[in-house]
């Protein structure tokens, strides 16, 4: 069984008097559609809340338990803040640029200025505070496994706000990730406003690239995107 996530690295420089430590991650690099999300935790040198002995990588976890860890992190933090950047912004700058923009605004949407930053796996150039990147840091530090549920729960919400306006796509059951489901609706249904047209196979589609479904269907999908345009 996988070993779930500490507060080693928190303690360490809790230790050397950095009591404002923030853990920072993001979701949905990978779907097809709708924002990418970041959050940033800072959990107090005092927690001993019993529900952080439940965080784990928002990946292992279902939605109800995501939804109620959400509630106590957002409660019992110190600071909580959340970065979105959208789809159009995805397309216009890259997913890797977007993911730390991202992660730049829940930085920055926090109500007390963190003194070190613990990352997912990545650093932030642009941001002048010591940080330290950590390979995996949501399956093995808890402040980052923390961000990754506040961040997971918030970009679900905005996706099921937005399955009943883009009806079709099952956006409140895949989120926008490239299910089967997914797939066979962007065949019939062509592109909606929030896919990102930077994204293979709605990239494609956007280039008038043949349905895999048949011609005619990929003429009709190539019709509903002029009309979005």
């Amino acid at each position: 069984m996988r070993p779930a996530p500490n507060l080693a690295e928190e303690r360490a420089l809790w230790l050397q008097g950095l009591d404002l430590v923030a853990g920072v991650d993001e979701v949905g690099r990978g779907p097809l559609a709708g924002p990418v999300v970041a959050a940033a935790v800072v959990l107090s040198p005092s927690s001993d809340f019993r529900w952080l002995f439940h965080v784990r990588d928002s990946k292992l976890l279902d939605a109800a338990k995501r939804e109620e860890l959400a509630t106590y992190i957002w409660r019992d933090a110190i600071a909580v803040g959340v970065g979105f950047v959208s789809h159009t912004a995805i397309d216009r700058i890259g997913i890797a640029e977007a993911t730390r923009q991202a992660m730049l605004r829940a930085i920055g949407g926090l109500r007390r200025r963190p003194q070190h930053l613990l990352i997912d796996a990545l650093r932030l150039p642009a941001c002048s505070l010591p940080q330290k990147g950590i390979i995996d840091g949501d399956a093995t530090c808890i402040s980052i496994a923390a961000a990754s549920i506040v961040a997971k729960v918030a970009r679900d919400r905005y996706m099921k706000g937005h399955d009943g306006k883009f009806s079709g796509y099952g956006f409140a059951r895949n989120k926008g990730y490239a299910t089967r489901e997914h797939l066979a609706a962007l065949r019939r249904l062509g592109p909606c406003e929030i896919h990102r047209r930077s994204f293979a196979p709605v990239r494609e589609m956007v280039a008038g690239a043949p349905s895999r479904s048949g011609s005619a269907q990929g003429r009709r999908a190539q019709g509903r995107l002029t009309r979005l345009r």
